[in-house]
């Protein structure tokens, strides 16, 4: 009798009749149908199991550090006995052991772990919890460390996800944090966000009248004299754009539309012209004036026109009001480079979703649009030759083989039909090309390599077995990215083997390579924007089991807080490979630790022939490199990722001493995947920072980065210092990275990004009056130091947040942006309640019956209230709210 199969691109049995199915089939089927029902319940028991007396440095956990939780499996059906059974489930912590002898952890690859029953199993009896104890790796802090959609397989059987786990709503298989398990150590010093401790956090922010905000444009311009008259522009405006191209004016046009604005032939004249010599003579400089009569833009250059364009819809009230403050403004960008990654591989962002980003990109004067298309998890646009890319590499199901999908990542489960797959035809990026184009932005493409290459790994050695095995060897090599003789014992940072790195010293990775820089220049000189820099990656080349946070268990003396392991057994990336070994023996590249960076070089000659003038790289990449005239481009630029409390302000400086023109892109400070704050219910990895939000981006100063020492902490909450001794030119730029690996969906995404993108907006287009100028040789640090004016920082947060909380998140309403509403900070004081927000002009609802009525809460009546009281903030459309939190 034959056999089912499984087809794992549509999750669906080949033609096969019934009756020639065995019956084991069937019973497998029952077996994952069953499992399916299960409830799960995932409880972390102890984060800081090391100060518990659990030695953890045994189990070989890095830097010694382990957590404790429990899996509880309760099956609500008949007796399960069958043996015959795996549960998938997505562990961003690697699992360390099990606490029992029924059951078996794997770890399979990246984050995908399989459960299995052991010979001892006794079985899953009827409404009985079987609990499941696990140790992992390191802390799980926040919810969103665990991943959803496990799913069951069984022989031949469909997989099928767990249906309690198949969710977004976490809470309804995942314990909440409670008590002190928030806390990374014992003496953590950050502050948990509560109603209460929030209120007090919000205590120095002040709801500011609406006339303290008249003439307030975002991002803030180098000088503006407010005049007494407003403009009325109830009849409409009409725009006199003929300096503009067409596509940029119908951006403009666009969005005057979309804030509530008409556009008429005898409305309020708008009018824009091009002479170089105004805006300080600087790319995207402009001056604008706003009279009784009408407005004139004047500007170095058209994107500069269009920055003046974005001031003038700046000042629109939240609810499209017809008054505007007539005034001067003369303006120009702090930064040449004003950015913002967005990582589409972890998870599939969708095109609308881009082209929203890419509008309030221009709305707040961004110019640099980093796509990050491509890492282990994923490959996101089409190749012409290269099909794989896309029919293997940007799709993950339940194949073990991998030759028809990767295997399954970050929650996506078995099936193909979510986030974790998907990518953008070649018509797709084109148009995403000229959308940025019309709106004044460049857009970098980064395809990461030589780590961080798993997918295209992967899909080429597809393409390798396809084409050898129709009998075309030379084809089968021309684009394969592994030397077969490299057996390496290699785990990357995000725990994958060796497949995780393509072999930068294989002539068909440079090939690859080639054919990938040249098709996306293509595409580019299609969509009207021929590349300018194209962003290289080669970060996390290394073997994290190598690094300072384990130790070999053949050495003499051990440390308590190191992982202990066999690191005979492992491997730096690329040592078996005989190819490597050939080229470090012939001098062609000093040794192991040289390849990523000699690879860099190679790729530079590339994108250099493609008349590409600047290479960009994470710093990390080209560490081994001498200097930036190393490389074949006119210019390097590094993503500066360093964060500051490990020494980051002295390692920039060091990097720009060789050339390097440097994009502050400090994850402690601008990473928008971190949690908007120390909160177990918000979503986000934390590994260098616990929270980023809008006030401490606001407050980030970018060009003098050990002035951050004095007004922000470190992961911990605690202070440190930071100075740098060395030269700092300073930076080419400010960005923003809005990593993946967390966010599933469209929705979340957004959540994550705004409203902080605007506070990182203000930094990268405007310098504050208490960001000092940088001192070589001067040390700063919180509670000991006092260099920076902290009433003017204050003031001028003041100022910004009611903006955004008076005028920029009803805007955002009207673009259809699905951002983050601030949860209020709230506490009851005699019977009354008191309530306050992060951003001033957000409205506060409470309710005294669970929830049923909400009431709007205003500050100059405080309410009476007795018994529980529920807290929760709305969006200015209404349509939204924010996470319910009862006050205390």
């Amino acid at each position: 009798m034959t056999r089912p199969t499984f087809t794992p691109l549509t999750g669906r049995m080949s033609a096969i009749t019934l009756a020639c199915l065995p019956l084991t089939a069937f019973a497998s089927q029952d077996v994952v149908d069953q499992l399916t029902r299960f409830n799960v319940s995932y409880a972390i028991v102890d984060n800081r199991a090391p100060e518990s007396g659990f030695d953890c440095s045994s189990l070989g956990a890095d830097w010694g550090a382990c957590n404790r939780a429990v899996i509880t499996l309760t099956n609500p059906g008949g007796n399960l006995s069958s043996k015959d059974w795996t549960i998938w489930f997505h562990s961003i912590r690697r699992v360390l052991t099990v606490e029992s002898d029924q059951f078996k952890i794997t770890h399979v690859t990246g984050d995908l772990h399989k459960l299995e029953p052991t010979d001892h199993f006794k079985g899953f009896p009827r409404g009985e919890p079987v609990s499941i104890p696990i140790i992992s790796e390191y802390w799980q802090l926040f919810q969103t460390d665990v991943m959803p959609r496990w799913y069951a397989t069984s022989s031949d059987a469909r997989p099928k996800v767990i249906a309690m786990t198949d969710t977004e709503d976490l809470e309804r298989f995942v314990a909440p944090i409670a008590g002190e398990l928030w806390k990374r150590t014992k003496d953590d010093a950050n502050i948990l966000m509560t109603p209460e401790s929030r209120f007090q956090r919000n205590a120095d922010i002040a709801m500011l009248p609406t006339a303290a905000l008249r003439g307030q444009i975002i991002p803030t311009p180098l000088e503006v004299t407010l005049h007494a008259a407003d403009v009325d522009l109830s009849h409409g405006v009409a725009l006199e754009l003929s300096a503009l191209d067409r596509d940029m004016a119908d951006a403009v046009e666009h969005r005057f539309t979309q804030l509530g604005v008409k556009l008429v032939n005898h409305g309020y004249p708008i009018r824009v012209t091009i002479d170089p010599a105004t805006g300080k003579g600087a790319q995207g400089g402009y001056t604008l004036s706003i009279t009784t009569a009408g407005a004139s833009i004047a500007s170095h250059d058209r994107t500069g026109a269009f920055h003046g364009l974005q001031s003038v819809l700046s000042l629109i009230p939240s609810d499209g009001a017809p008054k505007i403050a007539t005034l001067d403004a003369t303006d120009a960008p702090r930064f040449a480079y004003r950015g913002v990654e967005l990582d589409v591989s972890r998870n599939f962002v969708s095109k609308p979703v881009v082209l929203r980003l890419l509008d309030q990109m221009a709305a707040y004067k961004l110019n640099k649009f980093h796509f990050h298309m491509s890492d282990d998890e994923g490959w996101r646009v089409e190749i012409p030759g290269l099909p794989e890319l896309t029919q293997i590499g940007s799709k993950r199901c339940h194949d073990p083989s991998e030759t028809q999908c990767l295997l399954p990542q970050l929650g996506s489960g078995p099936d193909s039909n979510n986030a974790g797959s998907g990518h953008y035809t070649r018509t797709d990026y084109i148009e995403i090309v000229q959308y940025a184009k019309a709106r004044g932005i460049e857009v970098i493409p980064e395809f990461d390599m030589p780590a961080h290459a798993r997918a295209a790994v992967v899909a080429m050695e597809a393409r390798h077995q396809r084409l050898r095995a129709a009998g075309n060897e030379a084809g089968a090599n021309e684009y394969r990215l592994l030397d077969p003789t490299d057996t390496s014992n290699t785990t990357s940072v995000q725990f994958y083997d060796r497949r995780s790195y393509l072999n930068p010293c294989l002539e068909s990775s440079k090939r690859f390579a080639r054919k990938v820089i040249f098709e996306v220049a293509k595409m580019h000189v299609e969509a009207g924007q021929p590349l300018a820099a194209w962003h290289f990656g080669g970060d996390e080349a290394k073997n994290i089991r190598l690094g300072g946070g384990f130790q070999d268990r053949h050495a003499e003396k051990f440390e308590s807080w190191k992982g202990t392991i066999d690191q005979t057994r492992e491997d730096k990336p690329w040592a078996k490979s005989l190819t490597c070994q050939k080229m470090i023996a012939n001098g062609a590249v000093a040794d192991l630790e040289h390849l990523p960076s000699h690879f860099a070089v190679e790729i530079s000659k590339l994108v250099a022939a493609q008349g590409i003038g600047t290479m960009q790289a994470w710093q990390d990449g080209l560490k081994d490199a001498k200097d930036a005239s190393t490389f074949a481009t006119r210019q390097v630029a590094v993503n500066f990722w360093d964060t500051l409390y490990w020494g980051g302000s002295d390692a920039a400086a060091d990097w720009a001493g060789k050339g390097y023109r440097v994009v502050v892109s400090n994850p402690d400070y601008v990473y928008m995947d971190f949690p908007y704050e120390v909160n177990p219910a918000e979503r986000g990895y934390y590994w260098a920072s616990r929270f980023n939000d809008e006030r401490k981006m606001f407050g980030f100063a970018p060009d003098n980065l050990p002035q951050n020492a004095e007004t922000s902490l470190d992961r911990d909450g605690k202070t440190f210092a930071a100075k740098s001794d060395k030269p700092w030119p300073g930076a080419l730029g400010l960005s923003a990275q809005s990593w993946g690996e967390s966010i599933r969906t469209d929705a979340q995404r957004e959540y994550m990004i705004f409203p902080r993108l605007i506070a990182v907006a203000e930094r990268a287009w405007h310098r504050a009056a208490w960001e000092l100028p940088y001192v070589a040789g001067r040390e700063f640090k919180h509670g000991e130091t006092a260099y920076v004016d902290q009433k003017a920082r204050t003031a001028d947060w003041q100022r910004f947040a009611n903006l955004l909380g008076q005028r920029e998140l009803a805007k955002l309403d009207r673009a259809g942006i699905g951002y983050r509403l601030p949860q209020p900070g709230a506490r009851i004081s005699n019977g009354l309640l008191e309530a306050n927000t992060a951003l001033p002009g957000i409205t506060i609802e409470y309710s005294t019956d669970g929830g049923s009525t909400w009431h709007k809460y205003a500050a100059t009546e405080q309410p009476a209230v007795n018994g529980d009281v529920l807290v929760r903030s709305a969006s200015p459309d209404g349509k939204r709210h924010s996470r319910i939190e009862a006050a205390q």
